[in-house]
């Protein structure tokens, strides 16, 4: 070996026993056990793009019918996702866009439900049924409910102060929500701090998984919730809190959020939008495809591992355990910690 060849390696072999001998631990991204045990399993394939415009659900006469995928098979279902029959039985009629309109099981026509937000679109969109602007002039001069005195002060901290890798798409910022709006003037997320914590731990244990925690919501003040509550129809308010009660958004200890993949910086697919005012959204609905309904369960362990409950009526909407302890508050976000 010429002497400049044994000058390098000898180099490379300081750099490594150097290395070796530092204090700092090895970063490793594999797994550790806690955090395979939140996966549900292996990740199913997606679905054939052709089966894609029938996934849906249907109305018959006996009931609401899905057309699912699940295990790879494109199937019929009833409304608590049992098998009927695989769907190379049904016979679809498609529009131009390939979205099927009907399908036909022998002499029974399936029609097709029109609840998904367009091709295109991520927000399923409500009508108010009063003008936003005029309702905000009234929640802003309202007073929130009364209440006993809270166990513990609040004590709102910013999440991506505490984590940069949490990423944020606060949607009532931006009018693309449910009512079409701009309600936030900033696009924040505040939580009190052993809520904040939780999704810190959350967002940490699923990035060797390959996944990251996007967050839609987080506080929001009670007058926001009064905005929220007049403005929708009654057949909708399912989806809102009453301001009469408040929610646990107003205590700083309720998030909003869905997964984004480390790889390619996007959202996953649920098996619905966020806000959307449908049964897709529930936590349980059997519909949609296997992946999306992974990633809906991977979702769920990985919260309630650190404290969180799932609503049951929203699958993106995690409460924190102890959301008792904290009072509702109104503050906006411009004075928070200011």
């Amino acid at each position: 070996m010429r002497l400049a060849d044994r000058l390098i390696a000898g180099a490379a072999l300081l750099a490594a026993l150097v290395a070796g001998c530092s204090s700092a631990p090895a970063v490793s991204t594999a797994p550790r056990p806690e955090e395979r045990a939140l996966l549900p399993g292996p990740i199913p394939a997606p679905p054939p793009e052709r089966w894609l415009g029938l996934i849906g659900e249907y109305d018959s006469s006996a009931g609401t019918r899905f057309v699912l995928e699940r295990d790879g098979r494109l199937m019929l279902a009833d409304s608590a996702g049992r098998d009927l029959s695989s769907a190379d039985q049904l016979r679809f009629e498609r529009d131009a866009s390939g979205r099927a309109i009907t399908a036909h099981a022998g002499d029974v026509t399936l029609t097709r439900r029109d609840i998904e937000p367009r091709a295109g679109t991520n927000q399923l969109r409500i009508t108010p049924v009063r003008p936003v602007e005029a309702l905000r002039a009234e929640a802003l001069a309202a007073s929130p409910p009364a209440e006993r005195p809270a166990a513990h002060a609040a004590d709102l901290v910013e999440l991506i102060r505490l984590d940069p890798t949490i990423r944020l798409e606060v949607r009532y910022a931006t009018t693309n929500n449910f009512l079409g709006t701009r309600f936030y003037d900033e696009g924040r997320a505040f939580l009190q701090r052993p809520a904040a914590d939780a999704v810190v731990r959350a967002n940490r244990s699923l990035r060797p998984l390959g996944y990251g925690l996007l967050v839609h919501d987080a506080y929001r003040p009670w007058y926001v919730t009064k905005m929220f509550w007049d403005a929708t129809p009654a057949d909708k308010r399912w989806l809102v809190a009453n301001p009469a009660n408040g929610s646990n958004h107003n205590r700083g200890a309720a998030v909003d959020l869905t997964l984004f993949d480390l790889a390619t910086g996007q959202p996953v697919e649920m098996p619905s939008t966020y806000d959307e005012s449908t049964d897709r959204a529930f936590a349980n609905y059997p519909g949609g495809t296997s992946r999306q309904r992974w990633h809906r369960a991977l979702l769920r362990r990985t919260m309630e591992a650190q404290g969180f409950i799932q609503n049951p009526h929203e699958w993106w909407h995690y409460d924190y355990a102890s959301w008792r302890d904290y009072p509702i508050g109104n503050v906006p976000f411009d004075r928070i910690g200011r």
